[in-house]
Parts: C-alpha cells; sequence; structure tokens
C-alpha cells in the first residue's frame, strides 16, 4: 500500500472503482499510475491490488534526477514530467513517439491520484504528460494539463510545453531579479548557490529528458548513516559525587538536598 493508505486516508471509493476487475478477465492484474507527492519529492510508482496488499511493479523518484542533471526544483510541474518519463521508460524500456499511430500503446494503467484536488494545471498531471511521451497507455483528458482554457475549450500546446521545460519558473525568477532582488536571492537561493541563470533552464531540462530517454535503469545508493547521539549512562553507585565541602551533589551538578 502507499504512504496515504498506510496513514489511514484513503478514499476508497475511489480505490474500488479503479482496483476492480471485470468477472470475464479472471485474475488479470489491473494496474495503477500511482503519484503521490511530498514536500521534497515526487513519487511515481507502477501498481497492482492483491489480497495481500499493492504489489510495486515500477518505481521513480525524483530525488533521483541530480543523476540526469537536475540539481534544483525537484517538486515542480517540470520535475514532475521528468519522474513520471522515468518511471514509464523503466516500464515499457521503449521509446515512444507522441504522434498518432495506428498500433496501441504497450502498457495500460489507470491514473491513481490519491487525495489531491484535481485542478487544471496540478502537478499530478505533469507526471502524467511525462508518463504518456514514455510510452504508457493511460486513459485521460487534455482539460487537465496547464494551458487548457475553460473559456475557449482548448489546450495551448506552447503554454503546456513552458511548464513541461520549466519556462513558468524562468519568467518569475526573472520578474523578482528587477523587482524583488533580495527576495529573489532567499527564494531561489539553491539556484544561486549553483550558478543557474533563468535562460539555461529549458537547456537544462532537455538534456535531463535525453539522459533519462538514454539510461533509465535503477541505481542503488548507499544511504547514509543518521547521527545519533549517546547519553552516557549513570549507574546509582557513579551517580554521586563529593564536592571540596563535602556535600554530595549529583552528575548534573544538582545538591542532594534540593533533590
Amino acid at each position: 500500500m502507499d504512504q496515504m493508505e498506510g496513514e489511514g486516508r484513503t478514499d476508497y471509493r475511489a480505490r474500488i472503482r479503479l482496483i476492480n476487475q471485470d468477472k470475464n478477465k479472471y485474475n488479470t492484474a489491473k494496474y495503477r499510475f500511482v503519484v503521490r507527492f511530498t514536500n521534497k519529492d515526487v513519487i511515481a510508482q507502477i501498481t497492482s491490488a492483491s489480497i495481500a496488499g499493492d504489489l510495486v511493479l515500477a518505481a521513480a523518484y525524483s530525488h533521483e534526477l541530480p543523476r540526469y542533471g537536475l540539481e534544483v526544483g525537484l517538486t515542480n510541474y517540470a520535475a514532475a514530467y521528468c519522474t513520471g518519463l522515468l518511471l514509464a521508460r523503466r516500464a515499457t524500456g521503449e521509446d515512444f513517439s507522441v504522434e498518432p499511430a495506428d498500433s496501441r500503446r504497450p502498457f495500460r494503467a489507470l491514473l491513481d491520484v490519491g487525495l489531491v484536488r484535481t485542478t487544471t494545471g496540478n502537478h499530478v498531471f505533469g507526471a502524467l504528460k511525462g508518463a504518456l511521451d514514455g510510452g504508457l497507455d493511460i486513459p485521460h483528458s487534455d482539460k487537465r494539463f496547464a494551458g487548457f482554457s475553460k473559456e475557449q475549450k482548448h489546450l495551448d500546446a506552447e503554454v503546456h510545453r513552458k511548464y513541461i521545460f520549466g519556462g513558468h519558473v524562468a519568467a518569475y525568477m526573472k520578474t523578482l531579479m528587477e523587482d524583488e532582488p533580495e527576495k529573489y536571492q532567499s527564494q531561489f537561493s539553491e539556484y544561486v548557490k549553483k550558478e543557474i541563470e533563468p535562460d539555461a533552464i529549458e537547456g537544462t531540462y532537455k538534456k535531463v529528458h535525453a539522459a533519462i530517454r538514454a539510461d533509465p535503469s535503477f541505481v542503488k545508493t548507499e544511504k547514509q548513516p543518521s547521527k545519533t547521539h549517546k547519553r552516557r549512562r549513570t549507574t546509582m553507585d557513579n551517580r554521586w559525587t563529593a564536592t571540596s565541602d563535602g556535600q554530595p551533589v549529583d552528575s548534573e551538578g544538582r545538591d542532594a538536598q534540593t533533590t
């Protein structure tokens, strides 16, 4: 099960619609494209439900993106696209053209967004677009992608492309640089530290997409041991010590009469 289900926060009405399989398909697995967000990470998984719990077939995380050249902005729309693309390339192992074709896509899954509000431009749809371009067959509508106009009922592909390549981030960076330099230094401190300019962002994402398509394999990294602070153990024999005036004092410097 995913983290939200483990914490007891699950929309079971939506879940049962996603995992229920037709009776005439017997025990055929029904796959889900699961997207979850944390404060510092994007999680994308291909899962299927079993009586013992959810089985994860493939997974990708935005904290893997520094290996492909993206070191900052790991939770925005463009990073979600990269994470979805990375998962799809791992699941299918094939390149896919977004041009219409007669043949079906190689792997079908249903979008599982959990408890996220599916508003237009939500980051989950960035991950969805990345998975679609990577080769997954996911039923969807263009109405929730960034750049869709409710009045015109039309998706502006140029606006959507801008979000995929981080153009909205670059535009905001330029605005802050001109109007509020101090806020820019604070909000984009990591970009400043790594000397990433707004004009270089689109090129960076193009290189990341190419690197993901070239080698989507998972590389296991060794986890750094967490720092632990061990408190010195005290016993009744060494707890009390004598001061120069002969009064017993404990190891923390408290007088025996006051304790």
